[in-house]
């Protein structure tokens, strides 16, 4: 019964999100308590709800510290370089864009942290997909899908849990995997590349002007229906303006309409290189602190909420210390700091109850007892193909501690290595960063003005492509 009411409610979830029925947070609140009553323990609501938001508020206090400081760095200029080298790459050319998004989002993954990767991607690549008319769930899914390979590396999370839960070295389970994530991460580097065209075929063909400057106006030539902000360059041609062209104004109705949100919306400022908020002066100060910071969070010298508290704090002080100034830099970010803060204790009822209930425990088990007997010698293939499902429907935390060593020890019955198990289980990662339960992911579709049920449609199919890449290579290479 509770296994049956466990993906029922999944289901109903994302079934009403993705047509739009209820908003993600009315969503991770209502039907968890609704389905609560449906098992018949209501009474116990409070309890789970409490219990989730105990386990869920660090998260919560990290993305909020996190979003100021890396608000504030992106504020300061901390990324203008690499956003600007990325641009140049882009020029105008909309399949050399969405191919700059992958690029950006697996660069800026190093730091191990989703929500850090998809601030700094969508703050570069928004103005220009917005200028140019491009589609924006094809910026949120390529960043998303980029991010999950990447959430691979031992402090993103997943691998160090999975070392944890099998009693394992973290370096003996991810370093043979290299291989394998490598041709994922291509793999995403393709599906950028192939969209991109789609893009590029949608919108027309955009080339640059001659004589212009490193940063100079987009001409759009063919079959787009961009309308210019300066005079037409010839028939059938439209002028925009680039994100770092310091305008800070996008064309009016630059190309089709974008998902999620209006492509004439006036005044977004993007990342203009003219903002009264720069602070040359302190640039390697603020470099330093970024690298020390998350040197901190990779060697674990303090929980990773109050190093970015003390970090916020730090950067906030420092380039900002007249009252007035710090006051109006929170407040630009307090948009998203509310939205993410409340998208993740909303999504404490859903797992709270999921947990409290024992349905995340039925459906595991069940999943496992479902594996036919033939299949033992196999575990390590089965393990890489219910990561896909499981980090989806399931935390992480729940994956690697409840299923995984049931997983390992079905495995070692029939003689296959915890290490390739581990490893197997690393797969379902590119598809796991888009799942309702992944914080860092209302960031990105926040900050995008994405709806998450468009985010899911398009997302999903190509998320799970590139895990299945990965689980063919790792076969083929002999890792798994």
């Amino acid at each position: 019964m509770l296994t049956f009411l466990g993906f029922a409610m999944i289901a109903t979830f994302l079934v009403l999100i993705m047509l739009k029925k209820m908003s993600p947070i009315a969503a991770l609140v209502l039907i968890p308590a609704l389905f609560c009553v449906f098992a018949g323990k209501g009474a116990h609501l409070g309890d789970y709800v409490i219990d989730g938001v105990g386990k869920l508020a660090p998260t919560a206090a990290m993305l909020m510290f996190a979003i100021v400081y890396f608000g504030v760095m992106i504020d300061v200029g901390l990324f203008d370089p690499i956003v600007k080298g990325i641009l140049r790459f882009c020029k105008a050319d909309p399949m050399r864009v969405v191919v700059g998004t992958a690029v950006l989002a697996a660069i800026v993954s190093l730091d191990g942290d989703g929500s850090t990767t998809f601030m700094i991607t969508v703050s570069a690549m928004y103005p220009l997909y917005k200028r140019l008319g491009l589609s924006l769930v094809v910026m949120t899914g390529v960043a998303a899908t980029a991010n999950g390979v990447m959430n691979t590396l031992p402090w993103g999370g997943p691998t160090a849990r999975a070392a944890t839960a099998l009693k394992l070295d973290a370096a003996d389970i991810f370093v043979p995997m290299i291989p394998a994530l490598a041709v994922g991460l291509l793999s995403v580097f393709v599906l950028a590349y192939v969209l991109g065209l789609r893009e590029r075929r949608r919108v027309g063909t955009l080339v640059l002007p001659s004589g212009a400057d490193e940063e100079p106006e987009l001409v759009t030539v063919g079959t787009g229906t961009a309308t210019g902000t300066g005079a037409a360059a010839g028939e059938g041609t439209a002028v925009a303006t680039a994100a770092g062209a310091g305008t800070g104004v996008p064309a009016a109705g630059s190309g089709a309409p974008a998902s999620g949100g209006d492509a004439g919306e006036e005044g977004f400022q993007g990342l203009d290189p003219q903002r009264a908020t720069l602070r040359p002066r302190l640039y390697w100060f603020n470099a330093g602190l970024t690298v020390a910071l998350l040197t901190a969070m990779i060697m674990e010298l303090l929980p990773i909420p109050v190093l970015f508290l003390l970090g916020a704090a730090l950067a906030l002080t420092v380039n900002f210390p007249h009252m007035p100034d710090q006051k109006a830099r929170i407040a630009a970010h307090a948009d998203n700091v509310l939205n993410v803060a409340g998208m993740v204790f909303a999504a404490a009822v859903f797992t709270g109850v999921l947990s409290g209930t024992g349905m995340v425990k039925h459906m595991a088990d069940w999943l496992v007892g479902a594996i036919p007997e033939g299949m033992g010698p196999h575990m390590a293939l089965v393990t890489g193909l219910l990561s896909l499902p499981l980090t989806y429907f399931m935390s992480n935390d729940g994956f690697y501690f409840g299923v995984l060593p049931v997983l390992a020890e079905a495995g070692a019955a029939h003689g296959v290595s915890p290490l390739e198990i581990a490893r197997a289980s690393l797969v379902g990662q590119a598809l796991h960063m888009s799942s309702p339960l992944v914080p860092a992911v209302y960031v990105l579709v926040g900050m995008a003005k994405v709806e998450f049920g468009d985010h899911t449609r398009f997302t999903v199919k190509w998320a799970a492509l590139t895990c299945l890449v990965v689980l063919a290579a790792g076969m083929v290479f002999g890792i798994i």
